[in-house]
């Protein structure tokens, strides 16, 4: 080979040969560079989502507090004071009826609105079972208004010749929400044949338990704070077999004593409802209009035991 050929060709060489050492250097570079940079931030971990809780913060209801709500629906005003006006004025007759009983040394007051969800009606439906459900948006409306109040929304059942049961489950979408509670009517609850208005309803203490056990498991499948369960009553036949009513986690269990007149006569009822309740709290209703003089909030609290629950109607 001739010289200048083979200069050549050992300057290609030596040229390739530089190349290749400096590029191994410059990926040895970048080696390098990775070694020495700090790892990644671990990361963040994600936040636990707050459980969810009541008007104003907890998870506890009673004894905590002492709830006074308006009762009614708006299909009439005589079927109480909540009904009276939209749901916004509602909520705003309903804080300021509470100003008299938050007074300092006194349980703090939770509000609350018990809207009759299921209406005992005379005729008998379509389905024979007299009772009218309302529209789920009529509940929704007075949920948005109950917590605008900072109040709970309690809903009443009124079953008609249907029973709780059935008539609970249909609010399902509304009892699984953190601030809805239930109340059962008894007065109310026909047996076959029976139509409301001629004879008061009774129901059977167990029907009340499956109540409130399937309200418990709703408590604990989607960790709900406690709900309210409210029992009216003001005779003693409108419970059968009451002694075998039992209370349930998670749930407030409320005999509450219902029925109008004087307010020595209402006592009477109240003594008669609270009796043996074996872990019950207590309620107390005031009509407005048919009570005989409407008793103040001291003489409510005169009774003993004091009520959890107070409704005025």
């Amino acid at each position: 080979m001739r010289p200048l050929l083979v200069g050549a060709v050992l300057l290609a060489v030596c040229a390739t040969a530089l190349g290749a050492v400096v590029h191994a250097g410059t990926r040895g570079g970048e080696g390098a560079a990775q070694a020495q940079a700090p790892a990644p931030p671990p990361a963040a971990p994600r936040p636990t989502p707050e459980r969810p809780r009541l008007p104003g913060g907890g998870r506890s209801i009673l004894p905590e507090h002492r709830v006074l709500a308006h009762y009614g629906a708006p299909q009439a005003e005589a079927l109480g004071i909540l009904g009276i006006g939209s749901p916004a004025t509602a909520g705003a007759r309903l804080r300021r009826a509470v100003r008299p009983w938050a007074t300092p040394g006194r349980r703090p007051v939770m509000p609350a609105m018990e809207l009759i969800a299921v209406i005992t009606t005379a005729a008998p439906g379509a389905d024979g079972r007299h009772r009218f459900r309302q529209d789920p948006a009529v509940i929704r409306r007075y949920l948005r208004a109950a917590r605008a109040a900072g109040a709970l929304l309690i809903l009443d059942i009124q079953p008609g010749r249907s029973d709780f049961v059935t008539e609970a489950r249909a609010l399902a979408p509304f009892l699984v929400q953190p601030d809805v509670g239930l109340a059962l009517d008894p007065e109310w609850r026909m047996g076959p044949g029976e139509v409301p208005g001629r004879v008061i309803g009774q129901v059977d203490a167990e029907e009340v338990n499956r109540v409130a056990a399937w309200m418990s498991r709703i408590v604990a499948a989607h960790d709900l704070p406690d709900k309210l369960l409210l029992i009216h009553q003001f005779e003693d036949g409108m419970i059968e077999r009451r002694g075998r009513l039992r209370t349930h986690r998670g749930i407030d269990h409320v005999l509450n004593a219902d029925g109008f007149g004087t307010a020595e006569a209402k006592a009477g009822t109240y003594r008669r409802v609270t009796r043996a309740r074996r872990g019950f709290a207590t309620g107390f209703k005031l009509f407005y209009e048919e009570d005989t003089g409407l008793m103040t909030p001291a003489q409510v609290l005169r009774l003993r035991p004091r009520p959890d629950v107070v409704i005025y109607e």
